[in-house]
């Protein structure tokens, strides 16, 4: 009737739900973005709650071991923010007030070559550097003005116990949107495979970015290299940033040392030799097969979430592109074997 193909209505119809859908996601993309958040949380303080959950005696709750858990972190957070945060302020403070003229002061060592060389770069240097610099201590005053703020404060932790305290309520929830076959044996599998990401995602984030504060930290100090709490912080901080956070913090790192004239040579040796271990030892083994991805793929995706959401869409990109792998390899195996294949597509 009407000479309305069904299908094509249909396929229209479904097309358009989905442009209506990614549009309503954007809408709302900063509420979006607060409980992506708050679900990062949980997965990084659930292993800590299931500690706890299996060494308290009696008739357990995980309301209690999640309270119990909450109270360790808040106690970590405070005695690591008093012993660090005072010196981190103090030394942003201090390079933002001496480095502009320690780089006015610059001179090159030999050669007229080099000294001209060594001009421009000064020249161009002390233009810039002065808003480069200054911008560390105002990046982490507005990062301190957000943390102040109480609906960040508050709500991520609250939403982030309601995420553990509810899981299998929430995952049979969702299991229930679909009927009993294989579209449900596929969804179950798919979030089993979520959830294994995330978990081994989470916790590589959290390793790699303390292994890197500590190993900057205790190499600057060991060699007397000036700010290098701040520059230790703002490695480890980076990491959670891929690709693009290390080289923004290597960069930094040795633009300060050159600058100051302290024990170039052997910061770019431990830079160099730590990136190498981080980046093809340490971080392929704590993020395990689930989260491999090509080069190529992550840049784009970095860059892209850059672009799309600035430093929340560059954060996000990689669990992001490693869902949708899994989203394709699990629809491919469904749709050649005729039935969802088993969980196995992330490594535990």
């Amino acid at each position: 009737m009407l000479g309305i193909d069904r299908s094509a209505a249909r396929h229209t119809w479904t097309a358009a739900l989905v442009v209506l859908l990614l549009w309503l996601v954007y809408l709302v993309r900063g509420t979006l973005f607060i409980f992506i958040l708050a679900m990062l949380f949980a997965y990084l303080i659930s292993p800590l709650v299931n500690l706890i959950d299996r060494f308290l005696p009696g008739s357990r709750t995980r309301t209690l071991a999640l309270g119990l858990a909450y109270v360790i972190v808040v106690a970590a957070i405070v005695l690591i923010g008093t012993q660090i945060g005072s010196r981190v302020v103090e030394e942003a403070t201090s390079l933002k007030r001496t480095f502009p003229n320690t780089v006015a002061g610059w001179q090159p060592a030999v050669g007229s070559l080099q000294a001209q060389v060594v001009d421009r770069v000064r020249a161009e240097v002390a233009k810039r550097s002065s808003d480069l610099i200054s911008e560390l201590p105002q990046f982490g005053m507005r990062f301190l003005a957000v943390a102040s703020n109480l609906i960040y404060v508050v709500l991520i932790p609250i939403l982030a116990f309601f995420f553990l305290k509810d899981a299998s309520l929430i995952r049979q929830h969702i299991l229930d949107l679909v009927e009993e076959g294989p579209r449900r044996a596929l969804l179950d599998d798919v979030l089993a495979d979520t959830h294994l990401l995330l978990a081994h995602y989470m916790r590589a984030l959290v390793l790699l970015s303390v292994g890197t504060f500590t190993a900057y930290s205790i190499f600057f100090s060991i060699m007397r290299v000036p700010y290098g709490i701040l520059l230790g912080v703002l490695g480890g901080l980076l990491e959670f940033i891929p690709t693009v956070g290390p080289l923004t913090a290597g960069l930094t790192i040795l633009l300060v040392t050159v600058v100051s004239g302290s024990h170039v040579l052997e910061v770019v040796i431990f830079v160099l030799g730590y990136r190498v271990f981080q980046d093809y030892v340490a971080s392929p083994h704590l993020m395990g097969r689930g989260v491999e991805l090509h080069p190529l793929l992550l840049l784009f995706g970095v860059f892209a979430g850059a672009e799309l959401a600035g430093i929340a869409g560059a954060f996000l990109s990689v669990p992001v592109l490693a869902l949708v792998r899994i989203l394709y390899r699990r629809i491919r195996k469904a749709r050649l074997s005729g039935h969802p294949a088993p969980t196995s597509a992330v490594a535990p």
